[in-house]
């Protein structure tokens, strides 16, 4: 009926060691000013701009504006180099540098049917040389970031270069 000995324990306590998990998100102050800065978070920018770009494409606009970086800047003469886009042009000194560019119509319709992210901060997705493959039947492309850069699956793969897939684009 009712034991006389104590109950086992189940589980082991767990101790809170604090010293061993780093805190990677907790506001840190700027010293020049008083906003509050976000360390350890990850964005994808290219993500922000392809949504941009998506968007003012729908909407017919004419040219965009985005704020200027690296990867941005990268992404959008990739996309112009393959005529999703007419023109991309640096604007501007560095505080306040942008990225212009100018959207790209065919009989009314925008160049650009459709993107899949296909890399996400939750999920990278890397490949080999080898397992790239056609994106739409050879009608689409797709995007690597390279040891040698972005670039096309196409020309990494005649570089024999693999890498982190960022997007599809059709």
């Amino acid at each position: 009926m009712f034991s006389l000995r104590a109950p086992t324990r189940l589980y082991e306590v767990i101790r809170n060691l604090p010293h061993l998990f780093p805190r990677v998100s907790e506001p840190r102050r700027n010293s020049r000013s008083e906003k509050v800065v976000l360390v350890g978070t990850t964005e994808i920018m290219y993500t922000d701009l392809l949504t941009k770009v998506k968007n003012a494409q729908k909407a017919k606009k004419d040219a965009l504006k985005v704020p200027y970086s690296n990867l941005d800047f990268a992404v959008a003469e990739i996309l112009a180099k393959n005529s999703y886009l007419d023109t991309v042009a640096k604007k501007g000194r560095m505080p306040k540098r942008i990225i212009e560019i100018k959207l790209k119509y065919a009989n009314g319709k925008g160049a650009i049917n459709g993107i899949n992210i296909l890399s996400k901060p939750s999920r990278r997705l890397y490949a080999g040389y080898s397992e790239f493959r056609k994106i739409k039947q050879g009608y689409g492309l797709a995007i690597v970031s390279t040891s040698k850069g972005l670039m096309t699956t196409l020309a990494a793969k005649k570089a024999k270069i693999g890498g982190q897939l960022l997007f599809e684009i059709w």
